[in-house]
């Protein structure tokens, strides 16, 4: 089977944690131990998130010179680069040599006139108290939002059109190599009007990104791994219920978290829709266990409407 798996920026760098290389270094280790029995009996492309990441580049790029610094389409590339660097070797060391795995920068069509450019919305960059994030916002011209417990900067996340490198990537996956690519949603670009390319001042969702780039590659699967062990109905209400399977349908009359677990549903459900194939949405650690029907949320249209985990 064809799987394409996105990786969860909280799968990655656990909220709270240190900005270290050392320890998003530790995390890939257990990313990669959790998708090589993939790897070994499927063809895989992995995506992964870096909000965390893009954010502290900008703020790297801040300390520096605010008027020059680098804008995020460079620095969507920049940590596509770094982290797809970590994921390739890990995956390399625990593989035999016959399995070759590739990472390759993506560029990612987006609409300039995407109505997301005047509501900023996708979060970046580590957590801040209310009063750091309001003098940064007033300092630094940041849109900033509450997250959980804290306030993060926000940036617009204009909608993915087109992945540019599809062909490629095609290529690559038919040759037996495990592709590592549109980190971080990729790095959004816009033609303009001699149909040149320019990059664009954005960050896309990662989960949406992976749902249009399995779909681009006719995959089986669309596994969307972060530290939760499934999809909740009535999330943190006493009435939450992990759910085992349901179909797009189903899942329509719910609402679900803006940010965090919405993209994950909505992209899932968009590629199930639109091509006949099963996502799974669950923690990394089951990756396998959720192909198996054994973790997680399944998605599809034979499911049945909506069942439950006991």
């Amino acid at each position: 089977m064809r799987i394409v798996v996105a990786l969860g920026g909280n799968a990655l760098l656990h909220r709270g944690e240190p900005l270290t290389a050392d320890r998003q270094r530790e995390n890939v280790r257990c990313a990669a131990e959790a998708l090589v029995p993939l790897a070994l009996d499927h063809e895989l492309v992995i995506t992964h998130g870096s909000g965390p990441q893009v954010g502290l580049l900008a703020l790297q790029g801040e300390a520096y010179k605010s008027e020059e610094a680098y804008p995020l389409d460079v620095l969507d590339a920049e940590s596509e680069g770094m982290i797809g660097y970590m994921i390739e070797q890990e995956m390399g060391n625990r593989l035999a040599e016959e399995h070759r795995t590739a990472t390759l920068l993506t560029q990612i069509e987006v609409d300039p006139d995407d109505p997301a450019f005047a509501e900023p919305s996708k979060p970046i960059g580590p957590v801040y108290c209310r009063e750091e994030a309001n003098r940064l916002a007033g300092q630094r011209g940041w849109s900033v939002r509450a997250d959980d417990d804290g306030f993060r900067r926000v940036v617009p996340s204009p909608l993915p059109r087109r992945i540019l490198e599809t062909g490629v990537i095609q290529l690559l996956v038919d040759q037996g190599v495990i592709v590592i690519c549109a980190g971080g949603g990729g790095i959004p670009v816009a033609r303009q009007s001699d149909n040149s390319l320019i990059g664009i001042e954005a960050v896309i969702d990662k989960d949406r990104a992976s749902a249009l780039l399995a779909s681009e590659l006719e995959s089986d699967w669309l596994l969307l791994l972060t530290d939760i062990d499934a999809v909740y109905t009535d999330w943190d209400e006493p009435t939450a219920r992990a759910l085992r399977h349901a179909t797009p349908g189903a899942l329509s009359g719910h609402e679900f978290a803006v940010g965090s677990m919405e993209p994950k549903v909505s992209s899932a459900c968009a590629f199930v829709e639109r091509t006949g194939g099963r996502a799974g949405i669950g923690r990394l650690e089951d990756a396998l266990a959720i192909l198996n029907g054994e973790a997680g949320t399944l998605i599809s249209r034979k499911a049945a409407a909506m069942t439950y985990w006991d």
